[in-house]
């Protein structure tokens, strides 16, 4: 089985934030693998379904970002998905608005969600795929910019092409658990 976890936040007051688009994806890749039953359990939101290839999973933790780990291990444990077959996606302040960068492993870099993960896990040993939403403005914390709405029609638009192009990705990996290292070339 293969399992894409979504990051975000739960909650209205949430959505369209740069923190939530782990969840934009998800639901996308609900959308191109015909996958619309929801059920809640483990503290988590997710959907199951079937590819060629075998079952998938797709999930968002319900319990905020920096406890996602919880949702992840419980529904990891119950289903018995090896870490190879995860695929966490989250929002990073670090690169360019945009900008997907795809790994196969590696540290938390400083994300509270892949760091709750990893503590859960007791493993980096799983892929990820980070949304990149830009360092803060001066006078912007670096809470208030993840946790702010995206207003800037700009931007909305780079997010929006980092969100399909990353839900083409997971797609992929559900589909054929095809999955290399690679970060998308700047935008102009």
């Amino acid at each position: 089985m293969h399992v894409a976890v979504g990051l975000g936040n739960p909650g209205k007051e949430y959505d369209s934030t740069r923190h939530n688009v782990g969840f934009q994806v998800i639901d996308r890749v609900a959308t191109l693998l015909d996958s619309s039953s929801w059920e809640n359990k483990f503290d988590a939101r997710f959907t199951r379904g079937r590819v060629a290839d075998g079952r998938f999973m797709l999930v968002k933790p319900q319990t905020f970002m920096n406890k996602s780990g919880m949702a992840v291990q419980a529904l990891l444990h119950y289903y018995k998905v090896p870490l190879a077959g995860l695929l966490v996606i989250v929002d990073d302040l670090d690169l360019e608005v945009g900008t997907v960068r795809l790994r196969g492993s590696g540290s938390d870099g400083g994300h509270r969600g892949l760091c709750s993960i990893i503590e859960c896990m007791g493993s980096r040993q799983f892929k990820r795929v980070r949304l990149g939403v830009g360092r803060p403005r001066p006078g912007e914390s670096a809470v208030g910019r993840v946790l702010k709405k995206v207003t800037d029609a700009e931007e909305n638009d780079k997010l929006a092409a980092a969100v399909e192009q990353a839900a083409r990705v997971a797609a992929e990996f559900i589909t054929h658990g095809k999955f290399e290292n690679w970060t998308s070339p700047k935008s102009s």
